[in-house]
């Protein structure tokens, strides 16, 4: 759940440390007081789109740093442990910084993040409805992402789709085949001549290296040769051999050691060198009764690389790309292969449609069970939403084969008793949208996982006794979720556990908005505010204490 969030320079905010408990909290305020800014602010940190002008005037940057609690969302630990991005005691933090030129930076827990990564763990906290969202009830495809939540069905509707690509690339590639049958023949009987010739000339890359180190090697070994002898001459076989010299030298110390023990620093020293230099002299006696010129060995090498150069000039890639090349080669001709042998495509593309059929029977089966309790539950909660008499129903009609499944899905209407259902776009009125989105909302929250859910002003166009209701559902609602509703109906507002304020006044000639946690007294002027305006009367504030139910 969200437990805490601080806003630096956003918009009207210079600071802003907020902090959330569990339960229904309502956020109140004057119109223009900024109450939107708490939920713009929340929708960065979780990775929205930045817009240009969020910054507070005057300042360079704004900051975001919304806390999340995660101890019981063991899926997003998993996420952020495959992400390299571990949460500390269960506890999640989404930082954002936007500047004024328009840039943007991310973290989570204190590590860089991309505003990918903010979305995709924004996806795991918190669900947002804003007072436009009920439109996308409008679209079938938001209809049937909705009716597959409800019914759990959201990873089998992924599987039934991932089923229809496979399917339907089958289905695809052997039409194709079909189509160009004598052109396939045709690319295969040259593929086989060219991996034919590639298979011969048995190239690999470690076998290219080697080529060009003993090439280098034996085209020099004549000068490897006398270079070795000459190094020899100077170390140990001339008269004046280095080796001879130090022995000398070393003999020379030894004698003077009787006379300044402090030499035998520099004897040691030389001790040392001329073990090492011995053992030089050895090395290279071996090398040059190892190394010979082979001229004929040369030739071989330097035929063996020319056939490789010749096969990557043919085929215009350079040599150490040949056997990549053939890889390349021998996986199309198996594929080529594979349509030559009748059947074999066809039996995948089948196989394929099984798969498909057989995921998109069980998701239909889901649908209809889903359908038919969601309509229950959502015509149940009309009846309380001034709409008595009216119902909701889910239809389900046959499509063809589609990667959505075997069926479309699209929501019907009857406003009252008596009336045949219609397409929720055609028969719903504002109002009367606002109340069954809203409806929708609070059945199909219970089915879900998302700890956190905010409603910013989802009760425009409602009002009386259902004002008072829908409180009532939100409150109940935020007994399994926590709920956070920016709200301007007195009703829903003095439903909450917690009560929130927007105010916003001048300061050094700007505006700037505030957010304060209500005692109970404040809450009763803030309930007979929205009541009756400016001006409170005693009537009112005893009005505001009977809804709020204090003495």
């Amino acid at each position: 759940m969200l437990q805490a969030l601080s806003i630096r320079d956003f918009v009207i905010v210079d600071q802003l440390d907020l902090e959330f408990d569990r339960g229904f909290t309502v956020l109140t305020g004057e119109t223009g007081a900024g109450k939107s800014i708490l939920i713009d602010a929340l929708s960065l940190a979780l990775g929205a789109r930045g817009e240009g002008g969020i910054t507070r005037s005057g300042c360079e940057r704004a900051e975001i740093v919304a806390s999340f609690g995660i101890a019981a969302l063991p899926e997003l630990k998993a996420w952020l442990v495959a992400s390299e991005l571990p949460p500390d005691d269960d506890t999640l933090l989404l930082r954002r910084i936007i500047y004024a030129d328009g840039r943007s930076r991310a973290f989570i827990n204190g590590t860089p993040a991309n505003i990918q990564q903010l979305r995709e763990a924004g996806d795991f906290l918190v669900d947002i409805y804003s007072q436009h969202a009920h439109h996308s009830l409008l679209k079938q495809s938001y209809q049937r992402q909705v009716l597959d939540s409800y019914g759990g069905l959201a990873e089998l509707a992924a599987e039934v789709a991932e089923h229809y690509r496979v399917w339907h690339a089958l289905h695809q590639r052997r039409i194709e085949m079909e189509r160009n049958a004598e052109t396939y023949a045709d690319e295969l009987a040259s593929l086989r001549d060219e991996v034919r010739e590639l298979v011969q000339l048995s190239v690999s890359e470690e076998e290219w290296e080697s080529l060009q180190q003993e090439h280098h090697r034996l085209s020099h070994a004549a000068s490897l040769l006398a270079g070795g002898e000459a190094s020899r001459e100077l170390l140990s076989e001339s008269e004046f051999a280095v080796l001879t010299q130090l022995s000398a030298i070393q003999h020379k110390l030894q004698g003077l050691l009787e006379f300044d023990a402090n030499l035998q620093e520099a004897l040691d020293t030389l001790d040392s060198a001329m073990i090492q230099l011995e053992e030089t002299d050895r090395f290279l006696n071996r090398y040059l009764q190892r190394a010979d010129l082979d001229p004929e060995r040369l030739n071989e090498v330097e035929l063996r690389i020319q056939a490789i150069h010749a096969a990557g000039r043919k085929h215009r890639v350079r040599p150490e790309e040949l056997p990549a090349l053939l890889e390349r080669w021998q996986a199309r001709m198996a594929e080529l292969e594979s349509f030559a042998e009748d059947g074999v495509l066809l039996q995948q593309e089948s196989a394929a449609r099984a798969a498909y059929d057989a995921a998109a029977e069980k998701l239909s089966r889901g649908r209809r069970e889903a359908a038919a309790n969601l309509a229950r539950e959502i015509s149940s909660r009309m009846q309380t939403l001034a709409l008595a008499g009216g119902s909701f129903s889910v239809a389900l009609e046959a499509q063809p084969a589609a990667a959505t499944g075997l069926e479309s899905v699209e929501f019907l209407v009857a406003g009252h008793a008596g009336v045949a259902p219609r397409p929720l776009a055609k028969v719903a009125s504002g109002g009367e949208l606002s109340r069954i989105s809203l409806a929708i909302r609070v059945v199909t929250a219970q089915q879900g996982d998302i700890p956190t859910m905010i409603f910013d002003e989802v009760d425009v166009g409602i009002g009386g006794g259902v004002a008072e209701i829908v409180g009532q559902l939100l409150q109940a609602l935020g007994g399994k979720r926590q709920v956070l509703v920016i709200t301007h109906l007195p009703q829903v507002a003095a439903q909450g556990t917690r009560h929130l304020r927007v105010s916003k006044s001048m300061t050094d000639g700007q505006t700037l908005s505030r957010i304060e946690a209500l005692d109970d007294e404040a809450r009763i002027d803030e309930v007979a505010r929205m009541l009756g305006g400016v001006e409170i009367t005693g009537t009112t504030r005893q009005h505001a204490r009977e809804m709020l139910g204090t003495p």
